[in-house]
């Protein structure tokens, strides 16, 4: 490795990755033609923004020196959040369209086969002794209960008992659980000791807490507040809660309700959450997380170049992008 940038490293290995994603759709054969489309079109329609399939690599170099080895590791990963942004967008009803030349029906098998089937068959496919396959296929299928599970929390969206405990709690499931697979994935991958896999999940666990809390952001910077259109229960919106003046817990709860369907609330509430105060708390939790990362990192040690790379990731999406605003008087 020659690069400290996880988007270099895309760059130089992203050819590889998409080799394994079409070798693996290819050995499904001519008998399941159309799963291999509708999976091969799903994936193109659901392009990811940043290319977070490194990761493995990233272990994997960290363990060994050597990022190659783990590329269908990093097929794994891609096929994986592809069908979870897809079915949570679904389940949001955000969904902009189908792939090409499916329907939604279609769309929607595709994204549950993409989610677990395939990748379980990619890595029983590779050439490791029998416990390292089975204990690969055991991380895919026990990921998917705590991402669900957080999944649901998310979806439920209990304002009025939403405490930041609880919403790390729901992050840790439906974001921390799939990094944590993939990284320990990566470490056995790599034929470390169960205490460096056990550190490796901790890492990717806190990782995808940190990577939600950056998700959230750009949902506002971005001006789609997606999240307020669905009510969901966002760490800020906890933040808010509990920073809130004596009496104006109401109001953010009462905005909270009517951003679903009111610009004008969306725009009182954001305010709100851009508060001074709340930010502060924000940031401070930010920091918790980003050192909480620092610390696994550093009891893990490796290679230093991938450990750059992954600390700039960790950088990356610690980092507090929102501005305090204001608040207009009453």
């Amino acid at each position: 490795m020659t690069s400290l940038s996880y988007v270099e490293l895309h760059r130089q290995i992203s050819g590889d990755i998409d080799a394994a994603l079409d070798a693996a759709l290819d050995a499904l054969g001519t008998e399941s033609e159309s799963v291999r489309n509708a999976i091969a079109g799903l994936v193109r329609h659901q392009q990811m923004k940043y290319p977070l399939s490194v990761l493995p690599l990233l272990v994997h170099a960290a363990e060994t020196g050597a990022p190659e080895p783990a590329v269908p590791l990093s097929a794994v990963h891609l096929l994986w959040w592809t069908s979870a942004c897809y079915l949570d967008d679904l389940a949001d009803n955000q969904v902009t369209g189908t792939p090409e030349g499916l329907g939604a029906h279609e769309a929607l098998l595709a994204a549950v086969v993409a989610g677990q089937a395939l990748p379980i068959r990619i890595v029983q496919a590779q050439p490791v002794p029998d416990a390292v396959r089975n204990a690969l296929t055991a991380e895919i299928v026990n990921c998917w209960f705590p991402a669900v599970e957080g999944q649901l929390r998310d979806l439920r969206g209990d304002t009025e008992g939403a405490a930041r405990e609880a919403v790390a709690s729901a992050y840790r499931g439906k974001s921390g659980a799939p990094f944590a697979m993939i990284t320990a994935m990566a470490a056995i991958w790599a034929g470390v000791d169960s205490g460096r896999i056990r550190l490796w999940r901790e890492f990717g666990d806190v990782f995808g807490i940190l990577w939600q809390l950056f998700n959230d952001q750009e949902d506002i910077l971005s001006d789609r507040n997606e999240d307020l259109r669905n009510g969901t229960v966002t760490y800020l919106l906890a933040c808010a809660l509990e920073e809130a003046p004596p009496g104006a817990r109401g109001r953010v709860l009462d905005l909270s309700g009517a951003a679903r369907s009111s610009e004008r609330a969306r725009q009182d509430l954001t305010e709100l959450l851009l508060a001074p105060a709340v930010l502060r708390r924000y940031r401070e939790d930010l920091d918790t997380f980003r050192d909480e990362a620092y610390r696994v990192l550093g009891e893990l040690g490796g290679h230093e170049e991938p450990l750059a790379a992954l600390r700039q990731l960790v950088d990356q999406s610690a980092a507090l992008y929102l501005r305090a605003t204001r608040t207009r008087s009453s």
